[in-house]
């Protein structure tokens, strides 16, 4: 064989362009029927990946931190920690969409404002355009859905109001966030028994099934995190 019948190099075409490396995802809802769907349709893309989970505020926190992804999709109303407090926290991590079916005004211009990079609302867009709006996100964009850009549209003529703390949605019956209510209002047994017409053993019941519920051992980590604190 002669070195005539030697093809070049660049006879065997050009080389196939790098793969791109998918986005990561961290999916954060206390709904757990709710996470699985989303990771189903999130999954269905061969752009994302799925690299963690969360099902409260502190959890999505620690596993944000840990995992680092590009984008988090965040529940608003969360027990321990709500969407809007975690959004704030993780911002310094990850980029945040918002994924909810709270549309209120108020809600939205939180969100917005303590750094969430998007705002979906469940049941207002199709399943192709999660896939768009996580892409889209992680590239640097904002976002809202129709809805959401409409309910934050409303609240631009007026200086925004400070949104309440959403309190832990735990299961308490009404007596039992009567009774919370007054130990955040440094209220003491005794205190809380006469007000509420109850033995103080009936008080000291409910607020030891309060600080199961809530995931605490002190009256002063009950009262941080029902009024929204760390």
């Amino acid at each position: 064989m002669s070195a005539d019948d030697v093809l070049p190099a660049a006879a065997a075409g050009p080389a196939d362009p790098p793969a791109l490396t998918p986005v990561t995802v961290v999916i954060v809802d206390d709904n757990p029927v709710i996470r699985m769907g989303l990771r189903s349709l999130v999954e269905s893309s061969d752009r994302i990946r799925v690299v963690g989970e969360a099902g409260d505020g502190e959890e999505a926190e620690r596993v944000v931190r840990e995992k680092v992804p590009d984008v988090v999709l965040l529940d608003v109303r969360m027990p321990r920690r709500d969407g809007v407090q975690v959004a704030s926290t993780v911002r310094a991590w990850t980029k945040v969409i918002m994924l909810t079916y709270s549309d209120a005004p108020e809600v939205v211009r939180a969100a917005v404002d303590a750094g969430a990079s998007g705002y979906l609302v469940h049941g207002t867009f199709q399943s192709h355009e999660l896939e768009r709006s996580i892409l889209a996100v992680a590239d640097g964009s904002f976002l809202l859905s129709p809805v959401a850009a409409q309910a934050l549209r409303s609240t631009w003529a007026t200086p925004a109001a400070p949104v309440a703390p959403v309190r832990p949605d735990v299961g308490l019956s009404e007596r039992q966030r009567e009774v919370m209510e007054l130990i955040a209002a440094g209220r003491s047994n005794s205190e809380i028994a006469a007000t509420c017409y109850l033995s103080e053993k009936t008080v000291k019941n409910h607020v030891n099934h309060i600080f199961a519920r809530l995931g605490v051992r002190t009256r002063a980590e009950a009262v941080s995190l029902w009024l929204g604190g760390t």
